[in-house]
């Protein structure tokens, strides 16, 4: 059974495994370093559908069936599905959840919601309660767009801050029992942090503080340092968000190591495409798990790594109110299986 180390910390006895991980992408992502390694690399960001919203929800649904279909599952097995993503109402999900049949669990972290997911399932699994749990999350660019600054028609210009969205879906089964890919040592839940940040083009600024607290607070629970661990990773902090991380946790005494950090948001994209300050969105985190972490982890390159997605918690309605944007970020501690 899980249980609570420190303050805030969950560890788990049984170690649940991630089976099975499953990422599908954007032609501009396809473009990008990790382009081979996942799992569809679509054509047509609209992936054949009447829009945009459409499109989204049928690479949610294209991840988790893939997914399912890498573990030899099939739906009417899985007996929760955890997800969400940035669309209102997290439609994308929800539809996708409608064509699965999956009992479903919708989660909103903005961009924190597959560690959230992968968090949530694995205390679902070893509690129990349901076995196995899908886990997945995904963002498109046009829709995130159209929600949350301009829809892409006005054509405006984006500050050097400015972090692009991923077209993407990645899913992730976790059982129980079982081998797999790598298997849940540890997490903790991250509080939200609002250090006055107001600028929905500068995501990076506003998601870092969370991100630190959140390290720090696992740091402090489990008594151990960054120079523990093969990776530190984030979820999509950006170039903007990974130095200010980096600052933080140098004021705090727990530097970060040459060469041990790495942030999802840097690794996506092809430097020569125009990205700004990087990469961001629950497809972020999400793709690049399932075509590099999990990986390296099943190979033995990486023994046991932090992974931990950030979000930032914003709507277009608070901030025309004038409100600032708080921060959220969620830990795992990963395994090699």
């Amino acid at each position: 059974m899980p249980h609570r180390v420190g303050s805030y910390t969950i560890f788990f006895d049984s170690r649940p495994v991630i089976l099975s991980s499953a990422a599908v992408v954007g032609p501009k992502e396809g473009r990008g370093p990790l382009g081979n390694s996942f799992d569809l690399v679509l054509s047509d960001p609209l992936f054949g559908q009447d829009s945009y919203e459409q499109g989204e929800r049928k690479m949610f649904h294209e991840a988790c069936v893939r997914c399912l279909d890498k573990a030899g599952v099939s739906a009417d097995q899985v007996q929760a599905l955890l997800g969400g993503d940035l669309e209102n109402q997290i439609m994308a999900a929800s539809l996708a959840a409608r064509e699965l049949g999956i009992p479903f669990i919708g989660l909103y972290g903005a961009c924190s919601t597959m560690a959230e997911s992968l968090l949530l399932g694995s205390l679902l699994s070893e509690g129990g309660c349901f076995d196995p749990v899908l886990c997945a999350a995904g963002s498109h660019y046009a829709t995130a767009e159209r929600q949350y600054r301009f829809p892409l028609e006005y054509g405006n210009q984006r500050t050097p801050a400015a972090q692009w969205t991923v077209t993407g879906a990645g899913a992730c089964l976790i059982s129980s029992r079982g081998g797999g890919l790598a298997r849940v040592h540890s997490g903790t839940a991250g509080r939200v942090v609002d250090l006055g940040v107001s600028d929905a083009n500068n995501m990076g600024a506003a998601m870092a503080p969370a991100a630190a607290d959140t390290l720090l607070r696992y740091f402090y629970d489990t008594g151990t340092s960054p120079k523990e661990y093969d990776r530190i990773i984030t979820g999509d902090l950006g170039q903007v968000g990974a130095n200010l991380l980096h600052e933080l946790m140098e004021k705090e005494g727990m530097p970060i190591p040459e060469g041990r950090y790495m942030d999802c948001g840097l690794s996506v994209f092809d430097p020569q495409d125009d990205i700004h300050a990087g990469a961001s969105g629950c497809g972020c985190s999400a793709s690049v798990l399932s075509a590099l972490i999990l990986p390296k982890l099943r190979a033995g390159e990486w023994k046991r790594v932090l992974f931990m997605a950030t979000g930032a918690l914003l709507s277009p309605t608070t901030n025309q109110q004038g409100e600032t944007i708080p921060g959220v970020a969620h830990l795992l501690c990963l395994e090699g299986a």
